[in-house]
């Protein structure tokens, strides 16, 4: 057990040898300390085999160990590090021991080494055929290589009837000196022929790989010495030849050293040769390293040797990948940044600034798994992280993929015909909400599912084992039916409000609607979004497992202390119903609220909003109000009060207004609003100064006041041209008298210059005329 032979993948050696076996196993079992150490690794394998023999080598040896009961993780991984101590240390003795015997030429050793040597160098043989056939094949594939590069890079020239025109000019508009320059134009392919070209220099690598492997596998079917155990080292060889092969191909294809058109990554030539030439690196030492050297010591000189020498190597490839991520960390990511500047989607750009940020974290926690994972099953190491890097690349080439669709998507809008959009306003916009909702939910969807697929893919989720279970099937029935709801929830909103709009528009030549059924639909608009919104959340509490029956009556508690609480809010909501059963106001009338005169803007269940003439804008409660003063309701009416002098004939006055409505009637601006004759009731009031008379027109609802504008401007016109005087104050001149009733004589002169001076101001008097004097009072 601790020389000549695998514990986990040694062959039964030659027959010669099983008998020298015999013998050393004889040896070992006298001696007392080689005994114990047997005993030791007989329990360890009893433990081992105890596990799940359901479970392959690998799941026992990655991370796929169950606790046992009552056993935290910090004691299994105490547990498990115990156990790697133990097995190191015993490796190293082991490997101590089986270096001595071959030090000191133990005939028994070197007889068990000289039994393996036909293995060997059929061995070797297959490694030299393999590589020379290797380097033969690269010399052509470097020349399809080439012409692959030559074809990407090839552009191609536009007929005469696909030459593009400028925005907004025809081709027979421009000049044709202009059309014959274009017409030799080379534009280059699309993106698509490089990724082409890329495929087809990865097949002709991987090609180049087979074909070597295939005359390596001639190589040990036509020697001689390669039957039985002589071949099992050569056709592990070629086994791991194609897989590290392969792996190196699909780097070189990313970097494409040499050319330039099959560079998938945008880097230059010198970063593209530093990074493969370092992937290269560490592809070959850990791929050859832990598949055919370690595989090679094992079998031909112990098992411990074999996982000493794995160790050893992995740590140093460890660390030398570690320096070499710490040391391009900053200059990576600034590269990626530069990468994402330009990038043109924003998927991408987001992807690229993301790796900038986080790519040396990711790169040394990929490489310290890659160290724990093949110091504990060093067999199926590779295999392990190979299989979980594949799954996750294509994850997150998919993921990126399908965001990258989604997003374009989300950047479309959706178009309905002319007649679609005059009957239904607000529906294309409306619909076009949905899609960026829509999409950022697909979104986030597939982000879940490439999260959960890579975490599959590292064993630290088993997304197989989940969709199989019961939890894993109602959680996708759950998604599936608070989607199904939401669904019928949007489209019940979009009928709905869209039959509303429909009824509101009158773009179709239907009965144009009432303010009162503006209102009325508005408001009832506003209560179906309340009440979609309020059902929708309870029916998908419903549908995840949250029992809304405590949430209903909780709310029903809740309102009954509200409604005590909050008196206030219940009696605006009661008065605002009141006021809309009783058709007090609407939307666009002109009223009068708590001593605001303004037109309502806004109506709520609980408020209504007016815009004063000011341009204020004034929330009012409805329980603030005691009256409502609606000047737009049926039929409105001017009611004008005009003053005129006290020497006016009253006859004369009214036969003006008449005649004044009648011009009224004929201006185009205010007549369609006139809807009965002028009535003027008459004389309302005599004063001192004039009297009054009144004059009403009625008129459709909110345009008296145009009318009184207009009929304003009438009166005054016509009452200057009739010279019928507006009311003005009057003062009486009194020169008084004695107690017998006899006035004093009045002073000529005194009344000869206010005579004269109002001669001035008016009319001079004729030559030769005085003034006379005023009759004597007696």
């Amino acid at each position: 057990m601790l020389f000549y032979g695998s514990q986990a993948q040694a062959q039964t050696p030659p027959e010669s040898a099983q008998t020298t076996q015999y013998d050393v196993l004889a040896d070992l079992l006298e001696n007392e300390e080689t005994r114990n150490q047997l005993v030791e690794q007989l329990r360890g394998l009893a433990v081992q085999g105890a596990e799940d023999p359901a479970q392959t080598p690998s799941e026992r040896g990655l991370l796929r160990a169950d606790n046992a009961e009552g056993s935290s993780v910090s004691t299994t991984i105490a547990l498990k590090l115990q156990s790697f101590a133990s097995s190191l240390r015993r490796d190293i003795h082991q490997t101590w021991r089986v270096f001595g015997a071959l030090g000191d030429a133990d005939s028994r050793a070197m007889q068990a080494l000289s039994s393996w040597r036909p293995a060997l160098l059929n061995l070797l043989i297959t490694i030299l055929v393999v590589g020379l056939v290797y380097a033969v094949c690269r010399l052509p594939a470097q020349r399809a290589f080439a012409r692959l590069n030559a074809w990407a890079t090839r552009p191609r020239s536009l007929p005469e009837d696909a030459v593009p025109e400028p925005s907004g000019i025809r081709l027979s508009e421009q000049p044709k000196a202009a059309v014959a320059g274009r017409r030799g134009r080379r534009v280059p392919k699309h993106l698509g022929r490089k990724f082409m070209a890329a495929l087809g220099a990865l097949v002709v690598d991987v090609a180049v790989t087979v074909v070597a492997a295939l005359a390596g596998y001639v190589a040990v079917l036509s020697n001689p010495g390669s039957a039985g155990q002589a071949s099992l080292l050569a056709m592990q060889f070629l086994t791991a030849f194609v897989a590290i092969e392969v792996v190196k191909a699909c780097s070189r294809g990313v970097f494409a050293t040499r050319y330039e058109q099959l560079r998938l990554l945008p880097v230059s030539a010198e970063n593209a040769t530093y990074w493969n030439r370092w992937i290269v690196i560490l592809i070959s030492v850990t791929g050859y390293g832990l598949l055919v050297m370690v595989p090679v010591v094992k079998t031909v000189l112990s098992t411990s040797v074999g996982q000493l020498l794995g160790v050893v190597l992995m740590i140093a490839v460890y660390v030398y990948a570690v320096s070499v991520v710490w040391k391009n960390r900053k200059s990576v990511s600034a590269e990626l940044t530069r990468s994402a500047e330009h990038a043109t989607t924003s998927v991408f750009g987001t992807l690229m600034r993301i790796a900038a940020r986080s790519w040396a974290w990711l790169a040394l926690a990929y490489l310290t798994v890659l160290l724990l994972v093949s110091l504990a099953d060093q067999q199926h190491a590779l295999s392990y992280m190979g299989t979980a890097s594949l799954q996750t690349l294509l994850a997150v080439l998919v993921g990126a993929f399908l965001s990258m669709l989604l997003q374009s998507w989300m950047t479309r809008r959706l178009h309905l015909s002319e007649r679609w959009n005059q009957a239904f306003p607000l529906l294309e916009r409306r619909l076009n909400s949905y899609i960026p909702a829509c999409l950022k939910a697909l979104r986030l969807a597939v982000t879940v599912v490439v999260v959960l697929v890579i975490l599959d893919a590292w064993r630290v989720f088993d997304l197989t084992l989940w969709l199989s279970s019961a939890n894993g099937q109602a959680a996708i029935n759950t998604v599936f039916r608070v989607a199904v709801v939401l669904l019928i929830a949007a489209l019940t909103w979009t009928v709905l409000a869209s039959v509303i709009e429909h009824r509101l528009s009158t773009s179709q030549g239907t009965r144009v609607p009432t303010e009162r059924e503006k209102t009325l639909l508005m408001l009832f608009r506003n209560a179906l979004a309340i009440l979609i919104s309020t059902m929708t959340a309870l029916v998908v509490l419903s549908q995840v497992g949250i029992d809304i029956a405590p949430l209903i009556a909780g709310a029903g508690v809740v309102g009954l202390a509200i409604g005590f609480g909050a008196q206030k809010l219940v009696q605006d909501v009661i008065t605002g119903i009141f006021i809309q059963l009783e058709n007090g106001l609407n939307q666009n009338d002109v009223v009068e609220l708590v001593g605001l005169f303004g037109t309502v803007e806004k109506l709520t269940i609980r408020s209504v909003v007016i815009r004063t003439l000011d341009g204020g804008y004034h929330l009012i409660p409805f329980s603030s109000i005691d009256k409502v003063s609606n000047h737009t309701r049926d039929f409105g009416y001017h009611y004008g009060e005009y003053g005129v002098g006290l020497r006016e004939s009253v006859d004369d006055v009214i036969a003006q207004m008449h005649l004044a409505f009648e011009a009224l009637k004929k201006d185009p601006e205010v007549a369609a609003a006139i809807i009965d004759d002028i009535s003027i009731p008459g004389v309302t009031s005599i004063n001192q100064q004039g009297y009054t008379i009144r004059v009403l027109i009625k008129t459709t609802p909110g345009m008296q006041w145009a009318v009184q504008r207009s009929f304003n401007r009438l009166i005054k016109m016509y009452f200057d041209a009739a010279g019928i005087e507006l009311p003005y104050p009057h003062t009486v001149l009194h020169f008084g008298r004695d107690k017998n009733g006899f006035a004093p004589p009045v002073d000529m002169r005194m009344v000869d210059a206010v005579a004269h001076h109002e001669g001035k101001s008016h009319t001079e008097p004729a030559p030769g005329q005085t003034l006379r004097p005023l009759p004597d009072a007696s």
